[in-house]
């Protein structure tokens, strides 16, 4: 996991030397990657974009925003990750009793989810020889956060790798992402 990175999700510089700062960030790390069970899936889906919104799968995604990020599109991935329930236990656990380690865990663990969907949307790219557009989530900008009940919908997140929404949509292990992702059309 990159320190650099942990650093800048706790808002800290990443040339800091405080030797007490490097070595929280040490050990929120090393318990970090330990607790984790990284899982993730994808699917590759067609689509047709409108001004208003995106079809995938049958579900209407209303964004313009997404819209915008997936126009001249005609495919796209939904996707899912988590790092699983032992990174939740971690940082509740920390942050009853010490709450410099649970924002050090919060950090890491943050960072590591982003290296696991990085690393997925490498893996999508080599399988399927394609270009990706940037991934985007239930929540940002004008795509309302129920979106993502199509989105588990759409391929069964739940029941594949464990992941569950909360009636106000948010998602349990709270360490996860679910997006969209637009693929480049080659010419």
């Amino acid at each position: 996991m990159d320190k650099k990175e942990v650093l800048r999700y706790l808002r800290t510089s990443s040339q800091t030397q405080d030797a007490q700062i490097l070595a929280l960030v040490d050990e929120a790390i090393a318990q970090t990657e330990r607790a984790a069970t990284p899982k993730t899936l994808y699917k590759i889906f067609d689509c047709t974009v409108s001004a208003n919104g995106v079809m995938i799968g049958g579900c209407f995604f209303e964004s313009k925003r997404l819209a915008q990020q997936l126009q001249g599109c005609r495919r796209a991935v939904v996707f899912g990750a988590t790092l699983g329930l032992g990174v939740d236990r971690l940082i509740q656990r920390a942050g009853t009793t010490d709450i410099a380690a649970a924002m050090a865990y919060q950090a890491a663990a943050a960072a590591l989810i982003e290296e696991v969907c990085d690393a997925l949307e490498e893996q999508i790219k080599a399988a399927h020889g394609v270009t990706l557009r940037q991934r985007y989530s239930p929540g940002y900008f004008d795509l309302d956060i129920t979106a993502q009940r199509q989105l588990f919908a759409l391929i069964d997140i739940t029941k594949r790798i464990g992941l569950a929404l909360t009636d106000t949509c948010e998602m349990v292990p709270t360490k996860s992402v679910t997006a969209i992702i637009g693929i480049e059309d080659k010419e």
